[in-house]
């Protein structure tokens, strides 16, 4: 059987040729009496309601419009290059339609020809229009958001206005202890102190709980707390993930702008703005640029990306990272499922697959890296290095010229100066150099991969060597030459297999054996090496480095050899040195344990040095000539210098160590883990089936149409990149765009309230649930909106209403029995404290939390560096590593133990919404883990430096931990637990009580 490729060949239509129902001609064909009769009768058995091979349908015309996997099936006007004629033309039977039973006569073929000419018409019937009115298109969540409301609309109406169709009373409002415990947890994740609960208690004016609420919105905290919920979304960590979790640097300073960005009540519109186009509005701010760290906020394959040399492997990675940029785009803002038309249409949502493309088409040149934050910083820093730099080249020229020393030629290989300045590697192989690289084509016809050598132009030095060669196939009898100018030509090759198997190198290849000739090991400190394999040649301008150096008459010293096994090799090689196109130096089959010291001087007329090797061919392991500590020197020393020029020379070099040091002490500029744009997109096309191998049509960066509030169209594959984003963004945060509204004030509706009027938040579609108070939820929206796009406000209406001050108790029999889900909201639900919270609320009732705030973050483990980095969790038992948990520096592959007990979430995955269980395993850290543990000894010093007597030490443990005095009951059992256990007991028993771990 063959495969469905050439099902793909026979349906796709490429993207100019895209489907229209226009008539190109006049058909005498009736589609009615004999076109449809032909497609009910033969195709739709296969191609119907209750079948779609290729998914594709010709039973209905929107489904005929549409087409099938691989696009429109036929071209109006055009039947020899439509699909669907050329099934019926086919011959083979695993490629012709119908594929059972007869195949169409000859009368049908053309009847279907001539209907495809005259321009494909489908005139409607009802089914046809039945067909086209899709219901989903009416979902409540796309729906415009309404003009007006009752003129006492607020949460209380809306909420009691259910209630009372219900039969159903509100509970009453909570004391006054419960609601400062709930405002700060709920504001800023952390318990109040029992001096700010009594000032609370005490203050009897009618706007004390406001001014709590403003109290805290202005606090920093608060940012801190919020920050957690949007990363939660962000799926925020410290390192990229996979198998090889690297440490992501500066991936902080987003979490820093999420922080910073909600304290300064920093408008929702502006937020997500920066976030997904920041660095294209303000290319210049280093806080729109931090902003779209979101973008690089997820997991990254680092081995598909980078490591990997799987072509198909690194197609996967880079489809699996659009995939993750744009989900987490429109789930966190929009609240659509986006990523469910990866692989085929959306089988919920009216969203196609080719749209799902088409949003990843705007971001087809966005890449995750390290990009500077300050680029006017950063040109500044970069210029005044230049400057230095600039400088300190003066300073060494006149040093090299006052007291002229070696040259060391593996040092320019390396891209420095001869003295020192050049990177010394493993070796350069062409093709994978870290230079640039021009393709001289000198003679052109050496075997194998064909590549010339790189030409190295270092801006640090004004030295350089022109060019290097693969030498072409040839012997004495072909005469090969290599032509450095017009006027020099290198004759006298001696004969060559044209076999390259390397480049002109400055260190060991990895394949070397040895390093040493003779005695003598020259990868070893105070050495070099010049790596000269088979076939090569390199070409030194004397001119540039007399220039550079201040050498005038010099000579190349050095040693030649090997690094190979002697029996590891069966042929011999040549080297020869030629000045100018004179041969200076010609050394014939060198064998592999031989060694050949050079000395030879150099004119001061001449004006190139080439070193050539040739023959070997044994491979890459055998073939390693290379050339010890390779030098130009001067060809006399010079005589004792008089007292000012030493002087002088000690003044340069005092200059040149004080321009070192000033470079040195230059900050590199600051970096963050973010997106870097390619100047032209590539383009994208459909992945058929989700499957980056098997592509489809090419796509335009667009939205997708359901919401239906704006233009969707962002450009075509033309538009730079920044300002497709720049579209995107401006989309998403349209005011008429009816989802960004009431996504956002459902999360926070969310987190105050335990569950939001919608259960599902990032998935308002048809598979999320539906809201409970439809209206409340569209007058947040709205209401939102008119406060211009400030969360602080959404806040102050939820917490400042009736709803959200009930008590949590559960006391209706009726509610329970009618709505034990507290889906209208009879009551407040209580919750438990998530991870985080409970985290710091232990170090601060126990007086150790650090307040620190802002930059990287705290490292609770024991970091050991391997191709899969270990990460192993130690105590808290520093002040650097109480801060917090927002600033935790997050581990993808290796949870927190204590954290992921209670539930925090995996940071490789978006979490709109945590789940809360109930395990043994939390009873049983809350009472054994060596944290709690610790922190519980913590609490009972506080207490005992706070107090001199038990029942004050127990006054002030209920009041640290619980915000309340203790009942008389409590209070006597406390006292025998005292006595008999000491205060430790009784704080680690407050430690794992109920009621501080949740929030009533």
């Amino acid at each position: 059987m063959k495969t469905n490729n050439s099902r793909h060949r026979l349906l796709k239509i490429t993207g100019c040729l895209l489907f229209a129902f226009v008539s190109t001609g006049v058909s005498a064909v009736d589609f009615d009496s004999e076109i449809r009769p032909l497609l009910k009768e033969r195709c739709v058995e296969c191609h119907g309601d209750k079948k779609q091979k290729g998914e594709l349908r010709l039973d209905l015309k929107p489904h005929f419009q549409k087409g099938g996997h691989g696009g429109p099936v036929i071209v109006p006007g055009k039947a020899d290059t439509s699909p669907l004629y050329a099934r019926l033309l086919s011959k083979d039977p695993d490629e012709r339609m119908p594929p059972k039973g007869e195949p169409l006569n000859a009368s049908q073929i053309a009847k279907f020809k001539e209907w495809i000419e005259g321009g494909g018409s489908w005139p409607e019937n009802d089914a046809d229009k039945a067909a086209s009115f899709d219901k989903r298109m009416q979902h409540w969540s796309v729906q415009p958001l309404p003009k007006s409301f009752p003129a006492d609309a607020g949460v209380d109406f809306y909420i009691v206005k259910s209630l009372e169709k219900n039969g159903l009373p509100m509970a009453p409002e909570a004391d006054r202890r419960t609601l400062i415990r709930r405002l700060f947890f709920d504001l800023a994740g952390l318990p109040p102190s029992p001096e700010r609960v009594e000032r609370f208690i005490a203050d009897t004016s009618s706007t004390a709980y406001a001014d709590l609420v403003e109290e805290l919105l202005a606090s920093p905290n608060y940012g801190e707390r919020w920050a957690r919920h949007w990363l939660d979304i962000a799926h925020y960590a410290d390192t990229h993930g996979f198998e090889r979790d690297q440490i992501r640097p500066a991936a902080w300073i987003y979490r820093d702008y999420v922080i910073n960005a909600l304290n300064a009540d920093k408008p929702y519109d502006q937020f997500l703005s920066e976030q997904i186009a920041g660095d294209a509005f303000a290319p210049n701010s280093p806080e729109a640029i931090a902003a779209t760290g979101f973008l690089a906020a997820g997991p990254w394959d680092f081995v598909g990306h980078v490591e990997t040399k799987s072509p198909a492997l690194k197609r996967a990675a880079r489809a699996g990272d659009l995939d993750d940029i744009v989900t987490q785009v429109i789930t966190s803002t929009m609240g659509i499922t986006l990523n469910c038309a990866r692989c085929h249409d959306h089988k919920l949502d009216p969203i196609s697959q080719r749209e799902y493309y088409s949003m990843c088409a705007v971001f087809s040149g966005v890449k995750r890296g390290a990009r500077d934050l300050d680029p006017n910083n950063s040109a500044r820093l970069s210029n005044e290095k230049a400057a230095l730099e600039k400088q300190l080249e003066i300073v060494a020229i006149k040093l090299r010229k006052s007291a002229p020393e070696h040259l060391d030629l593996a040092d320019i290989v390396g891209g420095g100066d001869g003295f020192g300045s050049g990177l010394k590697a493993s070796g350069i192989v062409l093709g994978s150099g870290a230079v640039t690289i021009q393709k001289l084509a000198f003679n052109g016809n050496a075997e194998h991969n064909k590549l010339v050598m790189p030409v190295w132009t270092d801006k640090k030095s004004t030295l350089k060597y022109v060019k290097g060669v693969f030498l072409p196939k040839g012997d004495d009898e072909a005469k090969p030459t290599v032509k450095i100018t017009e006027d020099i030509v290198l004759s006298g090759i001696p004969k060559t297999s044209g076999q390259t198997w390397d480049a002109i190198r400055n260190g060991p290849l990895n394949a070397q054996v040895s390093t040493k000739i003779g005695e003598t090991d020259y990868n070893s400190k105070g050495h070099s090496i010049l790596g000269l394999h088979a076939n090569g040649g390199i070409t030194f301008d004397l001119t540039e480095i007399r220039r550079g150096s201040g050498l005038k008459a010099m000579k190349l010293t050095g040693c030649l050899g090997f690094g190979a096994s002697p029996s590891a090799a069966k042929t011999k090689a040549d080297f020869a040195v030629y000045i100018d196109q004179s041969t200076a130096f010609q050394e014939t089959s060198l064998t592999k344990d031989a060694s050949r010291p050079i000395n030879i001087s150099i004119p001061e007329s001449a004006r190139f040095l080439s070193l050539v090797a040739t023959d070997g061919g044994d491979g890459i392991s055998s073939d390693l000539l290379f050339f010890g500590d390779a030098s130009l020197e001067p060809e006399e020393t010079k005589s004792a210098l008089n007292d000012s020029e030493k002087d002088a020379i000690l003044q340069l070099r005092k200059e040149s160590d004080r321009l070192k040091t000033a470079i040195a002490e230059l900050k590199k500029p600051e970096q963050i883990f973010s997106v870097v744009s390619e100047e032209k997109p590539p383009t994208l096309k459909i992945h058929r089936r989700g499957n980056p191998e098997d592509e489809g049509d090419e796509v335009n960066p667009t939205g997708f149409t359901w919401p239906n509030h704006a233009p969707v169209h962002f450009g075509d594959n033309s538009t730079p990149e920044g300002q497709r984003r720049i579209a995107l963004a401006k989309w998403i945060t349209d005011p008429s765009n009816p989802l960004t509204s009431r996504v956002l004030v459902n999360r926070l509706w969310h987190h105050h309230f335990g569950q939001g009027i919608v259960t599902t938040p990032s998935d308002f579609g048809l598979g999320g649930d539906l809201p409970s108070h439809p209206e409340l939820l569209d007058w947040l929206a709205c209401e939102f909106l008119r406060s211009g796009w400030s969360l602080k406000a959404v806040h102050r209406t939820l917490l400042l209403s009736r709803a959200y001050k009930q008590s949590s108790t559960a006391t209706h029999k009726e509610a329970e029995r009618t709505d034990s889900m507290n889906r209208l909201l009879w009551r407040q639900n209580p919750r438990r404290l998530d991870a985080e919270s409970l985290r710091d609320s232990v170090l601060s009732v126990t007086g150790q939390l650090n307040a620190e705030r802002g930059g990287p973050g705290f490292r609770d483990f024991k970091y050991t560096e391997a191709y899969a980095p270990i990460y192993e969790y130690i105590i808290a038992d520093k002040p650097e590593l109480c801060r917090r948990s927002i600033y935790r520096f997050i581990v993808r592959t290796t949870p927190h133990r204590f954290l992921s007990t209670f539930d925090c979430p995996d940071p490789s995955n978006l979490t709109p919404a945590r789940s809360q269980t109930t395990t043994a395993l939390q009873a049983l850290a809350l009472s054994n883990n060596e944290f709690i543990l610790q922190q519980a000894r913590h609490l009972q010093k506080r207490i005992e430096s706070e107090t001199s007597a038990t029942p004050d030490a127990i006054r002030r443990a209920f009041a640290l931990c619980l915000q309340r005095p203790p009942t008389p009951e409590e209070r006597e059992a406390s006292e025998r637990l005292v006595a008999s256990r000491g205060l430790f007991a009784l704080c680690r028993m407050l430690l794992n009580s109920n009621e501080f771990v949740y929030l009533d």
